[in-house]
């Protein structure tokens, strides 16, 4: 095959066979002389003031090196830091390393035992007695508003974020609207449950001052800010490395309380430090997503025009803020216009302080929400005015020449097209056909249901991104991205990249990733950023090695600059192919200073930094088809399509596969999955054996379809694309359910779309 271009190949992922062979190693695989063992024992209440901690029995234990509580740490770390988005108040109430006086949600940790073995870290935790003062739970966000129970001490409220926007003449849609559709919505809490739970292995080397972390995270660089920060040492003096990962969705994005707590231990002891979470813990103690109440009014015409919305949105924060529990009820409420052109918006947000775990960022993070909302929103008012869902949909889209378009509530979008992922989501699941069909399926009885979702999302925003190419004198290329892969493929993206910028075979090149010793800065990967932001660090730098390249190659070849061709590895004069160097030739002659041009130092190599002037919006449409089983309330999905814009799509491959799981979230939040705490704030669904993800005989075949709208905001024109299934399809199945179940009367019902939840409807419709 020719060398180029490489984007655009559905290449099959090369690190595939590292993990299907057992090769790959993650964070327990790691092992070191003298290494301690971290457990962490945690509060079994949710509510309480704690009375005491007796550690005697578990310190006499042989082989136990330290049982630690809050005191121990005292003047050693400082608070956990956490991220304020703009326009955002937020409380300052910081999640503890170890709680103190108090615990405010089950799975709080309270102590910690370091010993030679886990098995003795984990008798020894059981031997800690602690004294529980039970304070009344708080659960029900909306109840934490009336400040019933107050869950930090020195607040008025119970309210931690707080952010307000307006935009257009909003009291004079409502006025003057023909109609004012209303929705109330509860999305519930979700559990990330990676393959892999969370863990770290610490090692400080006291003659150096250095500080090594290997942990399972999404990227070294925000959890090494992060820990500067707690344990006030100067980023330069750790060294953050993320070995294999087995999943994170989200859930790996920042430090783990616990990963801090071992760092200040390895330090205190001098010794490594091992902690690794077991299910059960990373169920109760890892943050969770989603978790949000809304009531929203949608003012419409006669004719089906959108002339505003108002929202009010409660978010279940948990019971502290760790370092991005703030970001995804913010972006909901930016993205609760969604692909519509209404010309009048406000939105109050009030995130507010349960006995819960904290949330935090999980695929999608707000997206998904915002999607939901504004989609149930459109049906809603479709019903209302006895209009078709996806007529609707068509009369308020935003059209291709608003772009860039500001939507009200704070975002610029880039670019798009709605109107045609919508038609092709259609097209793909027959819209018109399927309308009759139901019509004929309802004269039977049955209930069948035909739901459509367009959904918009913010990729790409925040830090800048880095990259290092380094090419070696015998032709190797070697890539290092400030993005880290945790199961996204990078080390075949960013080949693809290289290879296309060089024109060579992406064998030969090489992609170092998740090591801040290897790049000290880095960005990081989150937000469906990797392509669009790190991507296209990687070309700035990869364009500085093919100048440099360029130049030695004229100078050897006794060319002008501008006449040298790059084809297929080589590099030859315009005009005279006979005339061409192999690019290893060139990279040999780098490291020669008698074969470089007058005043060029030696060496290929090169850094690059990039950032966007804003965040881009990929977007898409999702169309599904439903039927409800009357004697069990069992929803079969019969038909789901997605199509999605993620701008220039780099390996096709690739990007379906993130479709597909993403899809799969999406279809697990709609039908199956909750994060559900008893009366007293015990989390009932802690193991797999209570959490509900779906089964693979439960996945229908999903039709999956790209269309491109290039983003004017990176040089690569990409947009991102691993959040898209998680965000449009919650929306889509839960529009064809109700759908479904309109014929009995039914407007809504909250998600998850369980059987015995539909089943209970059904035997008492409205």
């Amino acid at each position: 095959m020719s060398a180029a271009p490489w984007i655009g190949r559905p290449l099959r992922r090369r690190e595939d066979l590292r993990f299907l062979q057992g090769r790959a190693r993650f964070v327990d695989d790691i092992g070191m002389p003298h290494l301690l063992h971290l457990v962490v024992v945690r509060s079994t209440v949710a509510h309480a003031v704690l009375r005491r901690i007796d550690p005697e029995a578990a310190r006499r234990l042989p082989g136990v090196v330290a049982v630690v509580t809050a005191p121990d740490l005292e003047g050693r770390v400082h608070p956990l830091p956490f991220a304020v988005p703009e326009g955002a108040h937020v409380a300052p109430v910081h999640h503890p390393l170890l709680a103190r006086e108090r615990v405010r949600y089950v799975g709080e940790p309270v102590a910690a035992v370091l010993a030679e073995s886990r098995a003795v870290a984990l008798d020894a935790a059981e031997r800690i007695t602690v004294d529980y003062d039970p304070l009344p739970p708080l659960l029900d966000p909306r109840e934490a508003l009336r400040g019933s129970v107050m869950l930090h001490d020195g607040r008025e409220d119970n309210v931690l974020l707080r952010w307000r926007r307006a935009g257009g003449d909003v009291a004079a849609a409502f006025r003057s609207a023909a109609r004012v559709v209303r929705g109330t919505f509860h999305i519930p809490r979700l559990v990330a449950a990676p393959l892999e739970p969370r863990g770290a292995v610490v090692a400080y080397d006291a003659a150096t001052d250095l500080l090594t972390l290997w942990c399972s995270s999404q990227d070294p660089y925000r959890p090494r800010a992060q820990l500067s920060r707690v344990l006030n040492r100067p980023a330069d003096r750790i060294r953050y490395i993320v070995p294999d990962v087995g999943g994170a969705f989200g859930s790996k994005g920042t430090l783990a309380p616990e990963a801090a707590l071992a760092a200040a231990l390895a330090i205190a002891h001098g010794r490594p430090v091992k902690w690794i979470e077991d299910r059960r813990e990373n169920f109760a103690a890892a943050y969770q997503g989603r978790g949000m109440d809304a009531d929203v009014e949608m003012a419409v015409d006669r004719d089906g025009r959108i002339r505003g919305l108002r929202a009010r949105l409660i978010a279940d924060l948990g019971a502290y803020l760790q370092p991005l529990t703030p970001v995804p009820p913010v972006t909901a409420a930016m993205l609760l216009t969604g692909v519509y052109a209404i010309p009048a918006a406000e939105v109050e947000l009030l995130g507010v302080a349960t006995t819960k775990v904290p949330t935090g960022t999980y695929r999608g993070a707000g997206r998904p929400e915002a999607a939901y909302i504004v989609e149930r929103m459109v049906d809603l008012a479709a019903r209302d005015l006895g209009r078709d869902p996806v007529d609707l949909r068509r009369r308020n889209l935003i059209a291709p020449d608003r772009f860039p378009y500001d939507n009200l509530l704070g975002y610029v979008y880039d670019s798009g097209d709605y109107g045609r992922a919508l038609e092709r989501a259609c097209a793909l699941i027959a819209y018109e056909r399927q309308r009759e069909e139901q019509r004929l399926a309802r004269q039977e009885g049955r209930l069948v249901g035909i739901g459509v979702a367009v959904y918009v999302e913010r990729a790409g925003e925040g830090l800048p991104e880095y990259a290092r190419v380094v090419v070696e004198s015998d032709g190797r290329v070697i890539v290092r991205p400030g993005s880290t892969a945790h199961g996204q493929g990078h080390e075949t993206t960013f080949a693809q990249i290289a290879a296309d910028v060089l024109a060579l075979d992406p064998r030969a090149i090489v992609v170092q990733q998740g090591d801040s010793g290897a790049l000290p800065r880095g960005g990081g990967t989150f937000s469906s950023r990797s392509v669009a932001v790190g991507g296209s660090a990687v070309v700035l730098a990869l364009r500085q090695i093919r100048a440099k390249a360029s130049a030695i190659a004229a100078h050897l070849l006794e060319a002008g600059g501008d006449d040298i061709e790059w084809t297929d590895g080589r590099l030859a004069v315009r005009g005279s192919p006979a005339r061409a160097l192999a690019f290893a030739e060139i990279a040999a002659a780098a490291y020669q200073p008698n074969r470089l041009p007058p005043g060029m130092t030696p060496g290929l190599e090169a850094h690059a930094e990039f950032a966007m002037p804003g965040p881009v919006f990929p977007f898409g449409a999702c169309a599904a088809v439903v039927e409800i089983a009357r004697e069990t309330g069992e929803v079969q999905v019969l038909r789901l399509a997605a199509v999605d814009d993620a701008g220039r799509v780099i390996n096709p491959l690739l990007a379906e596969g993130q479709v597909l799981g993403a899809t799969v979230q999406g279809l697990g939040q709609a039908l199956c999955e909750e994060a559900i705490y008893d009366e007293s704030g015990q989390l009932l669904t802690a193991a797999f054996t209570d959490y509900a993800v779906l089964r693979a005989a439960a996945v229908p075949a999903v039709e999956s379809e790209f269309q491109e709208t290039p983003s004017p905001f990176n040089p690569l024109g990409a947009k991102g694309i691993g959040e898209a299934g998680a965000i449009g399809t919650p929306a889509a199945v839960a529009n064809a359910v109700i759908d479904a179940l309109a014929p009995l009367g039914i407007t809504h019902v909250d998600l998850p779309l369980t059987p015995p939840k539909l089943w209970r409807l059904l035997q008492s419709p409205v």
